[in-house]
């Protein structure tokens, strides 16, 4: 059997309710820091969703590539992969409740000047820069958050707290797309500007708690930072741009290839260093890097379904923002539900029955929702929709939780660290591969489409990849102005071109239930065991 030590154990942080230092005295609140921490990550959680509702109105009105909006939503998700293990290592050196702050303040700053991005040339960069910061800021303040829940509940408390800190932040990601449709219909601005008085919120709670500080004198691995940020940034670069510059470029490969490599390095650079930015030997334990894996191919889809779900309903199913964001509920719906059934089973019999079951679950949720996106009818899909994400609902919280338990020392800030950089990075590879196959089945397609009308083939060609790297939810917005003849006959064949997109939007589902499946097999890997207090 497992366990984890108690944090009054030598080299942990103090119990609860000591003052440590930075402290304001007294034992902390417990409702009202868990109140607190769940304010501060709920912006993180609805960032990750709620652009992709919007994201059509921000192509219109800033003029945006599809590539430049993806890198919209992936600057976020790919600064919070590179930066999670750092924020997680400085919440153990400077304090919990000190970076926690800091984070907040980075996060709520980045989104009230995403909110103001001028129009004309300099917006995309504004906005990718912004989103960004904005990753920066949610990975300090991730596993600092996460690390104030741990250090102010007992023992006999703490198991019931997590669990209801990672169902709690799971289901907020589902406000993501209903706040973000609802947004949209003001100004798509707004989607960025709300995270101020949740913000504020959370600052109040934090000070009332009287949440102690508890820093750690330690040395900051600056260079493992610098390598595990490079590295990601180059792998995910490579896989992101692998739509625009090909998989035979060799400048997809060199960064692929060179990301993977500083990775490496990082890994056997931390195996050497007394003082490591993420200790690996947690690695040592099985559960843990089952836990892991099952949370890296389970992130492969739980993220990239909102962008890919909520862009199909606007451009094949010719939803407005608002429906997009009600086609999306079903999905939360059934992780809701499931996410409840998952901490049950976990406090019960572990986390392992938990993500086999999440898994094979997802996994054919993913393959007949796939399956029905060609009808072009969302009470056809429903039901899928739910199963898909109840599997996710299922092993979320119990893989988490899990791993979390199982971190060496009580440095839960550093464990949080890496589960969440997995996690992050995973999405981020997720957008990137899902996103290129996206656009060459529907380039394929359309170009289909447009010469069996009897469209010439380059004309074919560059009409094909207009439409298939415009992302909007009007899809007369993407018929070509003009009275010519080629003009014309796409703007007859609008209609087969949804269903197209439908049919590319199939092999990303696919791409999702084969994510899920591979994780099953990686739960497998779990030994069962369940961890216990000394």
């Amino acid at each position: 059997m497992s366990d984890i030590r108690d944090p009054s154990s030598p080299g942990s942080a103090p119990p609860p309710g000591a003052a440590g230092k930075g402290g304001k005295g007294g034992a902390p609140n417990q409702t009202l820091a868990l109140a607190a921490m769940l304010f501060a990550v709920s912006m993180t959680f609805i960032d990750q969703t709620i652009v992709s509702i919007a994201a059509p109105s921000i192509t219109d009105e800033l003029g945006l590539s599809a590539s430049g909006m993806q890198w919209v939503v992936n600057a976020y998700l790919l600064s919070l992969a590179a930066f999670f293990a750092l924020g997680g290592r400085l919440a153990d050196i400077y304090g919990h409740r000190r970076i926690m702050l800091v984070g907040t303040l980075v996060f709520v700053i980045s989104s009230v000047l995403c909110g103001c991005v001028p129009s004309g040339d300099f917006a995309q960069s504004w906005l990718i820069i912004f989103r960004g910061t904005q990753g920066v800021g949610a990975a300090l303040m991730f596993p600092a958050a996460l690390a104030v829940v741990i250090a102010v509940f007992p023992v006999e408390r703490r198991g019931r707290a997590l669990a209801l800190f990672f169902g709690v932040s799971g289901l907020l990601t589902a406000i993501g797309p209903l706040l973000g449709g609802w947004l949209t219909g003001w100004t798509w601005r707004a989607i960025f500007w709300v995270n101020v008085p949740v913000a504020i919120v959370a600052l109040v709670l934090t000070a009332l708690a009287h949440i102690p500080n508890n820093p750690r004198r330690e040395r900051l691995d600056v260079p493992g930072a610098v390598l595990v940020a490079v590295g990601m940034g180059l792998s995910v670069l490579g896989l992101q741009q692998a739509s625009a510059w090909g998989w035979s470029s060799v400048a997809t490969w060199a960064c692929i290839a060179g990301g993977l490599l500083v990775l490496v390095v990082f890994w056997r650079y931390e195996l050497g260093v007394e003082e490591p930015l993420v200790k690996l030997q947690v690695f040592k334990d099985r559960a843990f890097t089952a836990d892991t894996l099952v949370l890296f191919f389970a992130m492969l889809a739980f993220v990239p379904v909102f962008f890919f779900a909520s862009v199909y309903a606007q451009v094949s199913l010719s939803c407005s923002p608002n429906q997009a964001a009600l086609f999306l509920l079903y999905f939360f719906a059934g992780f809701g539900i499931a996410s409840q059934w998952g901490g049950r089973i976990l406090d019960k019999r572990g986390a392992r029955p938990a993500m086999k079951l999440g898994t094979a679950l997802g996994a054919i949720g993913f393959a007949l929702w796939a399956g029905e996106l060609t009808d072009l009818s969302i009470h056809d899909q429903w039901p899928y929709a739910a199963m898909a994400g109840a599997g996710i609902g299922f092993l979320l919280a119990p893989a988490s939780t899990d791993a979390v338990n199982r971190s060496i020392g009580a440095s839960y800030g550093e464990v949080t660290g890496i589960t969440q950089t997995v996690r992050n990075y995973s999405a981020c590879v997720g957008m990137a591969v899902f996103g290129t196959i996206l656009t060459h089945v529907t380039t394929d397609r359309v170009v289909q489409t447009l010469t069996a009308k009897g469209v010439p083939d380059a004309a074919a060609q560059d009409a094909a990849r207009s439409i298939s790297e415009s992302v909007t939810g009007n899809p007369d917005g993407q018929q070509p102005s003009g009275e010519g003849p080629v003009a014309t006959s796409i703007r007859e064949s609008m209609q087969a071109i949804q269903l197209d997109f439908a049919e590319a939007n199939q092999w990303v589902f696919y791409g999702m239930a084969i994510a899920l499946a591979v994780a099953f097999g990686c739960a497998l890997l779990h030994p069962g065991t369940r961890v216990t207090q000394e």
